[in-house]
């Protein structure tokens, strides 16, 4: 029998609709709401369970099984059919449920009578919240009607339930968005800030779900639709795609937005109740749960498209959702899912803090949010879907954590280390014109990183000596199009008049592995981060390199210039990329144009390879800077954007420190200038290290430079250095512990 045989779907969701009008508590709701369902369905039982937790179902209602377990029976996800329908995220339509793989038999239910069964998620947005069933005693294989009908009653429950319609008293039907929230992540930018959420991609909220006029819906569907499509339009005329694959990949976006059949799909579920917001949001659930199981990453960007369409239109439908333009609320800690450099960009430094359900230490995000000094907790799961806008948060970036709604407890705790954090940064303040000399007269140069012209007021306020690394890159990733080579040459021109006195180091174009551009042809690899990146590219596809060349050069007008090839590996890249660079400078001669007056040409050493070229390498090379980043992913063998092998490896174990060594001390042996650049530069006891290995240079974000200062004005470097000796020989693996017991004796 399908639900047509007790009155049609439409009808069943005014019931629903009428119940939920009515006063009365979360747990009246749910109990009508299985008594209709069974009825229309033409079955003995009906039940609702609720996600009590991320991994747990609770029975909440029933009509049909025992009354006394309802909140008594809980299931994991995956556990019995009730749980694989949640895990999947599919309905499961069993004629003869006991022969089903996965089947378990509930004995506090009494659900032994009942032979077949049909289960499926109520789920909102791809998130699973709970699992609507129906039983017959009989072998009943419930057709596609049954199915579909089901589903759409699952879709109001789920919004219901987000508006609050089922609370109670138990875990599972407590008021969502209230509850305090722990989301543990990692860490992409230390510090910590308190404030309150803004959402970048806000949460649509949907208070009518049922449709009393179906044609009048499917009229507000084909007008949203219509403005959809001219808006897709404006955006791929807009956007100059820079190639037949970007082509491909827009024009597939274009014909999804223009898809019969999801149009017709949509304009079902209002025939069948649903007003058109939900019905664009049942899709998206399904959307969303094709995407968790689709293994190919092409396919999988497909759904995404559709995704981010879905969105699209539900803004148009509801008027909801954030504007260019909307002013950023004071105290701002944007959460997202994921958000690319020029949108973070259009946010400003105001915000406090950035929380990512996605994201990577290595992305340009978090090379921005570290130039700001910005603390940001990325993998932070499923924050997006908790989180309500001005919601009050806490943002730990030392310890990868963050608190939604925090109870009294923790926000004083948390107020206690933001005033800690204060006070050490007034006395940075104080020492920020003072030279890192250490103890024993030492004194090491510090360099700020940078990429952006705001990041270049920090030179005077952090006491940066000046700028040990200008990633040149972030130009090229916020833009849909190659920048023009004028435009390069008036930034890298206003970058140095900003530096005034103090020395830039450009480094070139260091694009691929994470780094991919939108208007360039993107090869899949199977390890990206040693694959086709960097020089490598540059020196295959001179054409950019070269004009990127001759903006550097004309951007200088006349002064004084460093540029430094990134990813080299051997020696013959760096002879390659200097005899291009110096083609370039007789060319620029020939036109007219000025040359710098004094150029230096250097080297990032950041595979292991580098350090063993030829002495002629370090003789040619005017100076060198160890990118830290990759240098240490490749030494260990470790992805460093796998949390799971990233942590791992220590940066003070006794191999790495020791390759440190050698490097330092091959460059001292030529007398060419090394630095260390990267994420370990700005940690103070890692700083030491390096300084204790020999290095004489660090560069780091601008925040970082008070801490390690203090540090080494504090510190004896030839004790340091015995101290790392000492542990090395014991045959210690890292000198972290024995170090860290002699800064402590030493207060």
């Amino acid at each position: 029998m399908d639900i047509n045989a007790g009155g049609n779907s439409r009808d069943l969701l005014k019931k629903l609709r009428e119940t939920l009008a009515v006063e009365g508590d979360g747990q009246e709701r749910l109990d009508h709401i299985v008594g209709l369902v069974a009825e229309h369905m033409g079955t003995e039982v009906c039940s609702i369970y609720l996600r009590r937790d991320r991994q747990t179902l609770e029975l909440c209602a029933t009509q049909g099984l025992k009354q006394e377990s309802v909140h008594q029976t809980r299931l994991r996800f995956g556990e019995g059919l009730v749980g694989l329908v949640a895990k999947r995220a599919a309905p499961i339509n069993a004629a003869d449920a006991p022969q089903e793989k996965g089947f378990r038999y509930m004995p506090e239910t009494g659900e032994e009578l009942y032979t077949s069964l049909l289960g499926v998620p109520v789920q909102r947005l791809g998130e699973v919240l709970g699992v609507l069933v129906v039983q017959n005693k009989s072998a009943r294989q419930f057709s596609e009607d049954d199915v579909y009908a089901l589903e759409v009653v699952a879709m109001v429950i789920a919004e219901m339930k987000e508006l609050g319609a089922f609370v109670g008293d138990g875990e599972a039907m407590t008021a969502p968005h209230q509850r305090p929230h722990l989301f543990k992540g990692a860490s992409a930018q230390e510090g910590s800030a308190k404030g309150v959420v803004l959402l970048h991609d806000p949460q649509i909220v949907v208070s009518n779900v049922v449709a009393d006029d179906p044609e009048a819906e499917k009229e507000r569907l084909s007008t949203a639709m219509d403005q959809l499509r001219l808006n897709v339009d404006d955006l791929l005329t807009s956007t100059n795609t820079g190639g037949q694959d970007q082509k491909d990949v827009m024009e597939a976006y274009r014909m999804f937005a223009n898809s019969k059949s999801w149009v017709s799909r949509l304009e079902t579920s209002i025939d069948r109740g649903l007003t058109a917001e939900v019905a664009v949001e049942k899709e998206q659930s399904a959307t969303r749960a094709r995407m968790a199981r689709v293994p190919d990453p092409y396919l999988r960007e497909r759904l995404h498209d559709l995704d981010d369409l879905s969105n699209r239109l539900l803004r148009l439908l509801t008027g909801q959702g954030r504007r260019a333009g909307d002013a950023v609320p004071e105290n701002a800690i944007l959460v997202a899912r994921n958000i690319g450099p020029a949108e973070l960009l259009e946010y400003g430094k105001t915000l406090k803090g950035i929380v990512l359900e996605g994201g990577s230490v290595g992305s340009h995000a978090a090379i921005i949010a570290r130039a700001w000094a910005i603390p940001m907790v990325i993998h932070a799961e499923p924050i997006t879907r908790e989180a309500l806008n001005n919601d009050p948060i806490l943002v730990d970036g030392d310890q990868g954590v963050v608190h939604l709604r925090p109870t009294e407890e923790v926000t004083s705790a948390f107020q206690d280390k933001i005033a800690m954090l204060t006070a050490a940064q007034t006395k940075y303040a104080a020492i920020r014109n003072e030279p890192a000399t250490t103890l024993d007269g030492v004194t090491v140069g510090m360099q700020m990183n940078a990429g952006l012209m705001v990041d270049l007021p920090s030179l005077e306020t952090s006491g940066a000596e000046g700028v040990g690394l200008f990633r040149t890159e972030l130009q090229f990733l916020m833009r849909n199009a190659v920048p023009k080579r004028d435009e390069l040459a008036a930034l890298y021109s206003r970058v140095m008049d900003a530096a005034g006195d103090k020395r830039v180091t450009f480094r070139t174009l260091d694009i691929g592995s994470d780094k991919v551009l939108s208007y360039m042809k993107n090869i899949n690899e199977p390890n990206p981060a040693m694959g086709w990146r960097a020089i490598r590219m540059g020196l295959d596809k001179p054409g950019v390199m070269k004009m990127q060349l001759q903006a550097l050069l004309r951007g200088a007008k006349g002064r004084p210039m460093n540029i430094m090839f990134p990813f080299i590996a051997q020696y013959s890249e760096f002879l390659d990329s200097r005899a291009m660079l110096e083609a370039v400078v007789e060319s620029e001669k020939k036109l007219g144009h000025a040359v710098p007056s004094e150029l230096k040409v250097g080297a990032m050493l950041e595979t292991p390879s580098l350090a063993f070229a030829p002495d002629q390498f370090f003789e040619t090379c005017d100076f060198i800077s160890i990118g830290g980043n990759d240098l240490k992913q490749f030494f260990y063998a470790a992805d460093r954007e796998n949390e799971r092998v990233r942590s791992r490896y220590d940066t003070l174990n006794v191999s790495f420190l020791s390759f440190i060594e050698l490097i330092a001390e091959r460059c001292k042996s030529f007398d060419t200038p090394v630095s260390f650049c990267g994420e370990d530069a700005g940690k103070p006891v890692e700083a030491l290290c390096f300084a204790a290995m020999g290095l004489r240079n660090l560069s780091m974000r601008p925040a970082s430079i008070g801490p390690v200062k203090h540090m080494l004005r504090k510190a004896n470097l030839a004790e340091a250095k015995q101290v790392i000796d000492t542990a090395r020989g014991s045959g210690a693996q890292s000198v972290r512990k024995d170090l860290m017991d002699w800064l402590k004796n030493r207060g």
